[in-house]
């Protein structure tokens, strides 16, 4: 070991008291500086605090409308309005043998086999008569609409 001891800079208790009474001043300064400069500077727009302001600002990006939408938010067309852009082509002419719109001969032997049959042969499709009537975005229910609303030409 060498020769050499470490002392200590304070020497009596009086010097000790000094630098604990300085260190906490300094620390009380410090947060009181500090508190300041966080509070101080800024000027609010008292429009901008108003309740409606902050309720505009907090507002979801996106509101969604469960009453009207079916899968995946999608707005489901009515069976009118899935037969006129989809199945008319055919129904209307009778276009491959399908069943004309409003023909009740045509439509009885289709209905021998019940109503879930005629859905799923309209989900699926059947002869010419692609899945959907060809088009796949249809949903389960506007297709079966669809079914239901030719249905309701011919009873």
């Amino acid at each position: 070991m060498s020769g050499k001891r470490h002392e200590s800079r304070i020497k009596t208790p009086k010097q000790l008291v000094t630098v604990v009474v300085l260190f906490f001043v300094g620390t009380i300064i410090v947060i009181v500086l500090l508190a300041q400069l966080v509070t101080s500077g800024r000027t609010y727009d008292e429009d901008s605090r108003s309740p409606d302001a902050i309720a505009k600002r907090i507002k979801p990006v996106a509101e969604v409308n469960l009453a009207a939408a079916g899968p995946a938010g999608k707005i489901l067309k009515t069976g009118e309005e899935v037969y006129r852009s989809v199945c008319m082509g055919c129904h209307a002419t009778g276009i491959a043998k399908a069943p004309k719109f409003g023909d009740k001969k045509a439509w009885a032997m289709h209905l021998m086999h019940g109503t879930e049959h005629l859905y799923e042969n309209a989900l699926k499709g059947t002869g010419a008569m692609p899945p959907r009537g060809g088009n796949l975005t249809l949903s389960d229910a506007e297709v079966k609409a669809a079914v239901d609303y030719m249905l309701g030409a011919v009873k």
